[in-house]
């Protein structure tokens, strides 16, 4: 893992700017470039021209490791609200959330109450639900809550991080539900005997997994999404896809809003079914500095977007 990944994964962690960082207005002008505002309000009336433009959408209310099952409860009614405005709007958006917004830590049993009254709220309103992979602690307890909410909405999907050494054997273990797989590279500090620490490694190991995706979908034995910003790596999928038999609707790309937007409208006209992360409220820190450990050249582009 580089310096530059390493310190801003340990920064992410600190408390301290957490507090600094989101009371300086400079700051959260550079947040903007990856969110379009803290306001549920502001993430729906971005999703709704992006739909405009052809683009699927997902939503996250950002926060997780919630304190009290109150707080929970309170995501959960938030969640079901959202699903309603995403309806009444008319955007064909889909919602995804981190089981520890829901209380993990707090209580499994609530915890899964709450992702299965997400979900029937999801079919209900022709949305799905994504269920977001945490750090290598929560993923044996993330699959037991995939499983449960598969079982009985079968649109549902699951986060899959390709630098786990584990994920092979989770996929493969899937499989016999016919997942819907969102495949990403994983953005936590983990050791090496948990995950690859070299980006050749992770970007092989993606590749693989995404290989056996594409095989699995021809035979509609899983729905294979791809969670990426490396577009090398989508294109070398892509091509992947087209010697293998597998139909552009038969995968989708997904990327975060104000990432590579020329490339997602890019691929969007080329045929691709790409769908755009957007992500809103004001628990950003931890979020933000994540995204810009996946790639510190990033922290060009923000410099950029607070003074330029």
């Amino acid at each position: 893992m580089g310096i530059g990944r390493t310190l801003l994964l340990a920064a992410s962690k600190s408390d301290f700017l957490n507090r600094q960082a989101t009371q300086r207005t400079f700051v959260k002008r550079a947040v903007k470039a990856f969110m379009p505002g803290e306001r549920p309000e502001d993430a729906l009336e971005a999703g709704a021209i992006l739909a405009r433009e052809g683009l699927g959408t997902l939503y996250t209310k950002l926060g997780e490791a919630l304190n009290s099952l109150d707080d929970a409860q309170a995501v959960h009614d938030h969640y079901i609200l959202f699903f309603g405005e995403l309806h009444k709007r008319g955007i064909p958006g889909e919602v995804s959330i981190k089981p520890t917004q829901l209380g993990l830590d707090l209580s499994m049993p609530s915890c899964a109450d709450h992702l299965a009254s997400l979900a029937k709220r999801a079919d209900e309103t022709g949305s799905v639900l994504w269920i977001d992979m945490e750090d290598s602690s929560y993923v044996d307890r993330t699959l037991e809550l995939y499983r449960a909410v598969k079982a009985k909405h079968p649109t549902a999907g699951l986060a899959l991080q390709a630098y786990l050494h584990r994920t092979p054997g989770d996929l493969a273990a899937l499989m016999p539900l016919a997942p819907v797989i969102r495949l990403v590279k994983g953005a936590y500090a983990e050791p090496a005997y948990i995950a690859h620490a070299a980006k050749r490694d992770t970007d092989l190991a993606y590749y693989d997994l995404a290989r056996t995706m594409l095989d699995a979908a021809k035979t509609k034995q899983c729905t294979a999404i791809f969670g990426t910003h490396d577009i090398p790596l989508v294109q070398r999928i892509i091509a992947r896809a087209q010697e293998s038999g597998v139909a552009d609707g038969a995968y989708q790309v997904h990327m975060l809003y104000g990432i590579k937007m020329g490339e997602q409208r890019r691929l969007r006209a080329a045929g691709r079914t790409v769908k755009t992360l957007i992500s809103y409220g004001n628990a950003w820190y931890r979020w933000y500095m994540r995204r810009l450990a996946e790639r510190p050249a990033n922290v060009g582009f923000v410099l950029r977007s607070m003074f330029g």
